[in-house]
């Protein structure tokens, strides 16, 4: 189960400071070069030398003083891994990552008003418009990575777009998971766990999606 981890978020800035925030805190300013669309006169992109090794590492799309989205390489490895948009106001609002460090983004992290990290969504395909797994966290219990608690799970398991799996989680730990087996989007079957033992097996839903048979599972 391929997840954004923790280290990685804490590095994300998704709860803080942008790259230009802490550009412009540290002095860092003539590292910074403009372009100006050439008719209009406007500011159309910035590009920064976050490292000081003499090579841009960060470029953001502007709208004259209105940050867009950014494109940054981390690591100067001569690649973008992340990819930073922007609201209207020029708050940042969603990070995309490449899990795969291959240049193209495949999980995208979304904070609330507070910048806790309320959903994070991926791409087994690396296109962000086939997000096949998604993630919710409770972002009124934000810890230290910036992350809320995780409380649910959503995977697309076929690949069409429509989820097929579902998970549900109590204090971060897996309570339910439930399986759509005939793929019709709606779950078939439902595994509960108490801790980390299997607890309970419900099956043959009826019209309304009740679980008609129930199996204990004795320790």
């Amino acid at each position: 189960m391929l997840r954004v981890t923790a280290a990685i978020l804490v590095g994300t800035g998704i709860v803080g400071l942008s790259v230009w925030a802490n550009a412009d805190r540290t002095g860092a300013t003539g590292a910074i070069k403009p372009t100006y669309d050439k008719t209009t006169g406007k500011l159309t992109q910035l590009s920064y030398d976050s490292d000081h090794d003499g090579r841009a590492d960060t470029w953001t799309d502007m709208d004259a003083t209105r940050p867009l989205r950014s494109r940054i390489d981390r690591n100067g490895d001569g690649k973008v891994d992340r990819w930073e948009e922007y609201d209207a106001s020029g708050t940042l609002v969603k990070v995309g990552f490449s899990r795969k460090d291959d240049g193209h983004a495949d999980a995208w992290v979304s904070a609330s008003a507070e910048n806790a990290i309320q959903r994070i969504e991926m791409s087994s395909s690396g296109d962000e418009r086939k997000i096949d797994r998604w993630e919710y966290y409770d972002v009124s219990h934000a810890g230290a990575d910036g992350r809320g608690v995780l409380v649910r799970v959503e995977e697309d398991t076929a690949g069409d777009g429509t989820v097929h799996k579902w998970e549900t989680y109590r204090d971060g730990a897996l309570e339910t998971v439930a399986f759509d087996e005939n793929g019709d989007g709606k779950p078939d079957r439902r595994l509960t766990y108490r801790g980390t033992t299997l607890a309970l097996i419900e099956s043959q839903p009826d019209a309304s999606g009740r679980f008609t048979k129930r199996t204990e599972v004795k320790q």
